[in-house]
């Protein structure tokens, strides 16, 4: 990979870990256990409980993507990048700027 490919790279994962830190922040609020106070019937709150388990799945995923964005930004300039880490094959492009999270290539990650 040359050092413009490395930089817009590099600009995509500092964007996706925004993102991600911005959803990390929306899950975290919208896992905040509502108050016995609150009046709701027991479906409303079996509602509420469910879409609470859903939302925190939803941030443990968010916090696991984050971990792999901020590990492949810190191998970004390290010789190797870009090759599958389990096969040693070139990642295609299009697969890091869709997912560069991912040290894998499509066949090793299947």
């Amino acid at each position: 990979m040359d050092k413009k490919q490395n930089a817009e790279i590099k600009e995509l994962i500092e964007t996706e870990i925004l993102k991600t830190k911005n959803s990390i922040a929306d899950y975290k609020d919208m896992t905040i256990p509502e108050g016995l106070d609150d009046a709701v019937g027991r479906v409303s709150r079996m509602d509420a409980i469910n879409n609470k388990s859903i939302t925190q799945a939803a941030l443990r995923q968010a916090e696991e993507k984050l971990k792999k964005l901020e590990y492949v930004l810190s191998q970004i300039h390290k010789d190797g990048f870009g090759e599958c880490a389990r096969c040693g094959k070139i990642i295609p492009i299009g697969r890091i700027i869709l997912m560069p999270q991912s040290i894998y290539c499509v066949r090793c990650a299947q």
